[in-house]
């Protein structure tokens, strides 16, 4: 079995077939599951056991008439390359976006609603940040399951297979 293997990836390799890489959730504390903000930068945030849409923890935004509670996180990206961000929210006027990019948001959601967009870094962006919020003077918002899919980190391409040996 593990002869096969070899020879399959071998085989990969030698005919310079590409496969596509997977995209990955890059955020940190995506779930709010660490039971804090860790990873987060929160004005008016905390972390609630209910109500929740997954696992036991979600964002909890107190927003207030000077404050629309916003919770970020600044992440590695790579340039020009495409990233699809979502996240399921509860509430009234609750956005998710990119900072300096897009954003969606919804009108109201007296349950978890799923917001998603896509955009494409800049031809030298390194970084991106994504943030959650309400409205000011609406009543509170959650928050959970918050996602950024794509290649985190710095570009590194890959190396040129070796000669095989007989």
């Amino acid at each position: 079995m593990r002869a096969r293997w070899l020879v399959v990836v071998v085989g990969v390799l030698l005919t310079g077939i590409t496969v596509p890489a997977q995209a990955a959730n890059i955020l940190s504390n995506p779930g709010f599951e660490t039971g804090s903000l860790s990873g987060w930068t929160c004005s008016g945030g905390s972390v609630v056991t209910n109500p929740v849409r997954s696992g036991s923890h979600a964002l909890n935004g107190a927003v207030s008439s000077s404050d629309f509670a916003q919770c970020s996180q600044t992440v590695s990206v790579q340039p020009s390359t495409s990233y699809t961000l979502s996240g399921w929210v509860r509430g009234s006027y609750v956005y998710l976006g990119v900072t300096g990019g897009t954003s969606t948001w919804t009108p109201s959601a007296a349950s978890y609603t799923q917001l998603t967009l896509s955009f494409t870094t800049g031809a030298s962006q390194t970084s991106a940040q994504i943030y959650v919020h309400g409205w000011y003077g609406q009543p509170a918002y959650q928050a959970d399951d918050i996602s950024l899919d794509g290649p985190g980190g710095a570009p590194g391409a890959p190396s040129a297979p070796g000669t095989p040996v007989r």
